[in-house]
């Protein structure tokens, strides 16, 4: 896909956003099933994936592990958004890698101490590129897939987030969640 071809393609989305607000808010949704041996199924729409804890909490590495999966969506999102941002101003890419890196401190998710927080500390996004760009081309591309990457937006500025629950239908107890609905 080039530039145009780009243009040609979200120009009518771009226009139908602008003139009706309300139809560019979509919901994303994700969903699960809780499987054996401390896991769940992730049902992606392109695959399934079977999430399990991490070996450094008692997880034996063959099941996905939620962490990686978070740094691996922000690699899959910069990535795409990398490669439209680079297509849009006309720069080149032979080759474009990504590497994201987050540390954790397990005490906190086994709940060893509460002074540490449970979840990422600290993550780090690197791109590896092979281009002819400027450095001031470079420093665009980068400034703008960082503006326009989904998870790394969401990451940098958490939205609000809810919890709730539901009883499956025909539990022991009436089913209803906070808000008093079935």
């Amino acid at each position: 896909m080039n530039a145009d071809d780009l243009r040609s393609v979200q120009a009518p989305l771009k226009e139908r956003y602008r003139e009706t607000p309300e139809a560019a808010l979509i919901t994303l949704h994700a969903e699960g099933r809780v499987g054996e041996g401390l896991s769940c199924r992730i049902e992606t729409g392109k695959a399934l994936v079977v999430a399990g804890l991490h070996p450094a909490t008692g997880g034996s590495g063959q099941a996905a592990c939620s962490g990686d999966m978070l740094l691996e969506a922000l690699v899959a999102c910069a990535g795409v958004t990398l490669n439209a941002v680079a297509t849009a101003l006309g720069i080149v890419l032979r080759d474009a890698s990504l590497r994201a890196e987050g540390d954790l401190d397990f005490r906190g998710t086994l709940g060893l101490s509460k002074e540490v927080p449970v979840g990422f500390q600290h993550i780090r996004l690197q791109f590896t590129l092979d281009t002819d760009a400027s450095e001031e081309q470079l420093a665009t591309l980068l400034r703008l897939t960082e503006r326009y990457c989904v998870v790394y937006q969401t990451l940098s500025q958490p939205p609000a987030l809810t919890l709730t629950r539901k009883r499956a239908p025909g539990s022991a107890q009436a089913s209803t969640d906070p808000s008093g609905s079935p």
